[in-house]
């Protein structure tokens, strides 16, 4: 595993904009995996800006986004399809039927996940992954539990992790209850994968993950037994961390 450790959010996130520039440039055609929350917004933003300045090409890129609420239209704001739209998508070349989120309309579970599940195997699986860190060690949505979830599959939402996001939402009664994911083993089948944590609440958890033992209790902590994780976060985050 590889660690940068930067000076701040801005500086993580210029890294990590560069891991992912660099695979674009290496692969114009390269299936990006996604991910929402406000931890790579700094990210995407750094992408447009490069964008924006002629430095990268998105009109080849596909992407397939982690999890999508369930019962959220594409058109709700609240909706990880409207966010991709608004931090990413709407603002670079990308072509968006390119562009793959889970299908949170879909009434049958096992088809939204199955279906999901296709798309991966359709393009060839992801080049680079791109996580964010729950406070309780979840990666997309899979949350704690007695088992690592190997595919997509639909998933009750942790109250934590319902608090966690209330904060988007106007009250805590329209936080969704589930959500579509990718499992943990459609996660590790990536090429690479780049993990993005910032600010001081996160030290702990990161501590866990990364250097604690292995098990469904801290979801991230599977990551330890990829061969291609690179860690990006900045000082507070990894304060707990050995240089």
């Amino acid at each position: 595993m590889r660690v940068y450790c930067a000076e701040d959010y801005n500086r993580a996130s210029r890294i990590a904009a560069n891991l992912i520039s660099a695979q674009i440039i290496m692969k114009p055609d390269c299936v990006l995996g996604l991910a929402t929350g406000s931890t790579p917004i700094g990210t995407y933003e750094e992408l447009i800006r490069r964008y924006e300045q002629g430095d990268l090409d998105f009109s080849k890129v596909h992407s397939i986004n982690l999890d999508e609420y369930r019962g959220l239209s594409p058109e709700n704001d609240q909706s990880y399809r409207y966010f991709m739209n608004r931090h990413l998508f709407d603002s670079v070349n990308i072509d968006k039927k390119n562009t793959f989120v889970p299908d949170g309309l879909e009434p049958d579970q096992e088809k939204a996940c199955r279906d999901y599940e296709e798309t991966i195997r359709a393009h060839g699986g992801i080049d680079l992954q791109i996580l964010g860190l729950g406070h309780n060690g979840h990666i997309g949505f899979n949350e704690p539990g007695g088992v690592f979830e190997k595919q997509t599959h639909c998933v009750t939402l942790t109250e934590n992790t319902r608090e966690a996001n209330a904060r988007f939402f106007a009250s805590m009664d329209e936080v969704p209850t589930e959500a579509y994911t990718m499992g943990i083993g459609s996660i590790m089948q990536a090429k690479k994968i780049v993990v993005i944590v910032s600010g001081e609440s996160k030290k702990e958890i990161v501590k866990k993950a990364f250097l604690g033992p292995i098990t469904p209790e801290v979801p991230a902590s599977v990551l330890q037994l990829h061969h291609d994780v690179t860690l990006v976060g900045d000082k507070a985050a990894l304060s707990d961390f050995p240089r």
